[in-house]
């Protein structure tokens, strides 16, 4: 057993919407990443997510069910679940530092390729 320090790891997280890998288990990941500005408009088909404020803010975009956009701010220490097939798109005006929790087979960018996509995450 390991302890973690999210403060220590977030430092070596250099690029924003760049998430990494700080632990494992039961086939989910636990990753880090830093938001600024908007990601891209994208859902899941089979994972669910949760997103967790470290430090900062950002607001989730989402669709409801008549597709109509709809958007509630995280602040620091809340989290939030987007569940799968859930159109969600998030945003940061400032940095925000975000734990994520969510099946190991989780593509960040879901539903979309595009230069935010990330295959192949490192593990700091």
């Amino acid at each position: 057993m390991e302890k973690i320090n999210l403060q220590d790891k977030l430092t070596r997280v250099r690029d924003y919407w760049d998430p990494h890998i700080v632990g494992e288990l039961n086939g989910q990941y636990v990753k880090l990443v830093k938001f600024k500005g908007p990601f891209t408009w994208h859902h899941h088909e089979n994972e669910d997510e949760l997103f967790f404020v470290v430090r900062g803010r950002f607001r989730m975009d989402y669709q409801d069910d008549e597709s109509n956009e709809k958007a509630v701010w995280i602040e620091t220490g809340e989290m939030v679940i987007v569940p799968r097939m859930a159109e969600h798109r998030p945003f940061a005006e400032e940095e925000c530092h975000v734990l994520l929790f969510e099946p190991a087979t989780t593509l960040n960018t879901g539903s979309v390729e595009n230069e935010f996509t990330r295959r192949n995450l490192s593990r700091i």
